[in-house]
């Protein structure tokens, strides 16, 4: 079978990384505002951890900045992140009130203006057994968040019953950090606003956005474009949440990120049952690594889903490597593109 040729492409990161700005420190924003755009393009994380070095994350690798924001290859040489630092960041982050992000806080991030991602590390304070909240904070990871309209259109005419004007039940499968959430977004995108070159009108879509990934809400509302027939539901639970719209929203489609509990699979049962599609993803590399996994062994073996996509990165991030027939098994045979 041919791969198909497809990868996630570079997307006006520059824009992107202005968008995290201002919840920065006020030294560490002018290293970032004067990098090279060719870095800013690129940079996918600003790691900030009090007392260490400051940390770009990229797709291959990491760089240090030294105090004058070079970038640098050593620790030794790089900027220290200071205690002043790090308050006055999650001053930044908070709007000053701390106390207002408690719930977020539960789950160890704060979703920003743009849909970029705050996770927050410091001691975890308990109550009854449970996070209640973090204090003592010590460390901070942003992740830039990049749209990339038209990531999955190569991918589109596979997921899409021409007959029925309808898309099948689809699974995404991949390893980490291999453009899977870029790749589902801009499906429901696409399924939602609808196709006309591939006879698919929009149809209504009821997303699951547990992490605020997906359509990156900031105060529910979502940043990111996911289509004009979405429906989202922020940080809510999967399970509960394909329940909660199938009751409520009257969806021809349901997605959600990251299968893998067993609650999770009871409930795409449900929305199987009551005719509405379902686009889902699970970290994999093939079938083979599903197989070990006993919740996604039963979606596969149960022949619950129609495609099954496995992405990866051998011609970019986002490579669609393989299409799989979830009933036969069967490699669908694709052209290059």
């Amino acid at each position: 079978m041919n791969k198909v040729r497809q990868s996630v492409p570079v997307s006006n990161g520059n824009e992107a990384v202005n968008d995290i700005l201002p919840v920065l420190p006020l030294h560490i924003r002018h290293m970032i505002v004067n990098l090279p755009k060719s870095i800013k393009d690129k940079v996918e994380e600003i790691r900030i951890r009090q007392g260490r070095p400051l940390v770009l994350g990229f797709t291959a690798e990491d760089v240090f900045l030294d105090p004058g924001g070079r970038p640098v290859r050593l620790a030794v040489n790089a900027y220290k992140v200071t205690a002043k630092d790090m308050e006055r960041l999650i001053q930044l982050i908070s709007g000053s009130s701390i106390y207002a992000l408690e719930e977020e806080l539960k789950n160890g991030f704060i979703t920003l203006p743009g849909g970029h991602r705050a996770g927050i590390t410091g001691k975890a304070v308990l109550e009854r057994g449970t996070v209640r909240t973090l204090k003592y904070f010590s460390g901070c990871n942003i992740r830039i968040c990049r749209e990339v309209p038209g990531a999955a259109s190569g991918l589109m005419p596979y997921l899409i019953n021409k007959n029925c004007k309808d898309v099948y039940h689809t699974v995404l499968i991949s390893p980490p950090r291999c453009g899977k959430t870029t790749i589902l977004r801009d499906v429901v995108r696409q399924i939602s606003s609808g196709i006309p070159e591939l006879g698919l009108p929009g149809l209504a879509v009821g997303l699951v956005d547990e992490r605020s990934e997906i359509a990156g809400c900031y105060k529910g509302v979502p940043q990111l474009d996911v289509g004009v027939r979405t429906d989202v539901l922020d940080g809510c639970p999967k399970a509960e949440g394909m329940m909660m719209l199938l009751r409520s929203m009257s969806p021809r489609v349901i997605a959600a990120d990251e299968i893998g509990r067993r609650e999770d699979v009871d409930a795409l049962e449900e929305v199987l049952n009551a005719g509405v599609k379902v686009l889902i993803t699970a970290h994999g590399s093939s079938l083979a690594d599903l197989a070990e996994r006993p919740v996604m062994e039963k979606i596969i073996n149960h022949k619950m889903v129609d495609r099954i996509v496995i992405l990866g990165r051998s011609r970019g991030v986002g490579t669609v490597e393989k299409i799989i027939d979830g009933k036969s098994f069967c490699s669908l045979e694709v052209k290059k593109c």
